[in-house]
């Protein structure tokens, strides 16, 4: 029932979930718990050393011009995952190559997502019964800004960026009710009331009129009562401690109708309510708190209609992250001079005027030196790197492992010509240091990260080693 009969492991994995759930007593919609298979045959997976080596937080800045939390966060998930599959990269390539040839078209998209928020978290907190009035409103918007995006993705031709704009759904439905039912700039807190629009619901226009009614009827109690009694010097007045009250001099106390009551003694007066008084006030001071009862109800009926409709928006929201991050990788590519991989099935890697996109983003335009790199397995299987300190020599093995990895995740590479020959995992064994908590000194961490690369290695592996060895004897 969850499209994961074939992977035994992934039903584990989600019973756990699910367990976990049942543990801590969360409850959540139907739909709302979707379960994705990983395989290790579809994308490379990077350890905890190559991330670190390669700088790869630092790579995701670089590259990250996304203009949505899920193009950010779809960005961060492609760099973390490079494909295996020439097809899927040459798709990706092709949508991206789209964009750099087509500045007005990439423009368009941008400014069309800007408004866009974050719908894949927005209908979550829905379908969890937790979204706030605010963000039930940053719902809306990013729906009605939908309609913009699909007009713009209506002019692509690429085959990846189609299918993406044919998962993008608009949900008018949705986003006029949720127009209809909440006003534009709602309270932060539901207590404070007035997240609903007035003439969206029966029962709280009801409560805010009676509400209403009443204030006017205690803001003309003082003149009414001062003809009725005579009175002149009567007042009608509140505090929090007595609510509403009218005050009488002693001397005016004979003068009393009998429906007065009184509530408290002072020096030179006497303080009254009377029934109709005391009624009124209990409409205007519970009025607030009915109004947030009654808001709180409307808001819950809405997260349930979001809920329903929460599939359909988790789709547009990855849909639109996915056309956020091509137009992330067009944009840095136009913008730092990249240029299109070929990549292939081959055992061979040939990079020509390559360049660490790092390195050369943090120097003056013009100062990096670009060099070539040659590697097959039939000639040049192993290249062995001297140089004198400060040459340049761990800049040149990372960035061709850079240049891998990105032209893996379907962009393009900061090299004037790149043939990427696919590989199924980037290894790195770069720097010094030694494990204290675990025991080992420097040489036993090289030599433990170097046997870990030893053994997983394979034909089609890329393995970059920096001075193995530098933490024992020189000899």
């Amino acid at each position: 029932s969850i499209g994961a009969a074939d992977a035994p492991l992934a039903i584990g994995a989600a019973g756990v979930v699910l367990e976990y759930l049942k543990h801590n007593g969360t409850r959540i919609s139907p739909g709302a718990l979707t379960v994705r298979t990983y395989s290790p045959d579809v994308t490379m997976p990077l350890d905890a050393a190559t991330v670190r080596n390669l700088e790869l937080p630092a790579l995701i800045t670089l590259v990250d011009r996304t203009s949505t939390p899920m193009g950010a966060r779809q960005l961060r998930s492609w760099l973390g995952a490079p494909l295996r599959d020439v097809e899927s990269i040459e798709l990706r390539l092709a949508a991206v190559d789209e964009f750099v040839a087509t500045p007005s078209l990439r423009d368009c998209v941008r400014d069309a997502l800007r408004p866009v928020g974050d719908l894949e978290r927005l209908a979550a907190r829905a379908g969890h019964g937790h979204a706030t009035a605010r963000e039930l409103v940053a719902l809306r918007r990013s729906l009605e800004a939908v309609p913009a995006v699909q007009e713009v993705l209506g002019a692509c031709e690429a085959l990846v960026t189609r299918e993406l704009a044919a998962q993008v759904g608009d949900s008018p439905e949705l986003a006029a009710m949720l127009a209809r039912a909440l006003v534009d700039d709602p309270p932060l807190f539901a207590r404070d009331g007035g997240a609903i629009r007035p003439g969206y619901d029966p029962d709280l226009d009801a409560i805010a009129e009676a509400s209403r009614e009443a204030r006017q009827w205690i803001s003309n109690l003082e003149s009414t009562e001062r003809r009725r009694t005579g009175i002149k010097s009567l007042k009608v007045g509140f505090n929090k401690v007595f609510g509403y009250y009218i005050e009488v001099s002693h001397a005016n106390t004979a003068k009393l109708p009998d429906d007065y009551i009184r509530k408290q003694t002072l020096t030179g007066a006497e303080r009254y309510l009377t029934p109709e008084l005391k009624e009124k006030e209990a409409v205007v001071l519970s009025a607030q708190e009915r109004t947030a009862a009654r808001e709180l109800e409307i808001l819950q009926d809405l997260c349930r209609a979001v809920a329903d409709a929460g599939p359909s928006l988790r789709a547009t929201g990855q849909a639109l992250g996915m056309v956020d991050a091509l137009v992330s990788f067009a944009d840095t590519a136009a913008d730092l001079n990249w240029r299109r991989p070929v990549v292939s099935t081959g055992a061979r890697l040939s990079i020509q005027a390559g360049r660490h996109p790092l390195v050369e983003r943090s120097l003056p335009a013009g100062i990096f030196v670009p060099n070539d790199l040659e590697l097959d397995t039939d000639g040049a299987q192993i290249v062995i790197l001297t140089g004198p300190n400060m040459a340049g020599k761990s800049t040149y093995l990372r960035q061709a492992a850079l240049i891998v990895l990105l032209a893996q995740c379907g962009s393009f590479v900061p090299a004037e010509a790149a043939a990427i020959g696919l590989v199924d995992r980037i290894f790195t064994r770069v720097g010094a240091h030694d494990d204290i908590s675990a025991g080992m000194s420097t040489f036993m961490v090289e030599m433990t990260e170097t046997a870990y690369i030893l053994n997983h290695a394979t034909h089609a592996s890329l393995v970059i080693l920096d001075e193995v060895g530098r933490g024992t004897s020189t000899y």
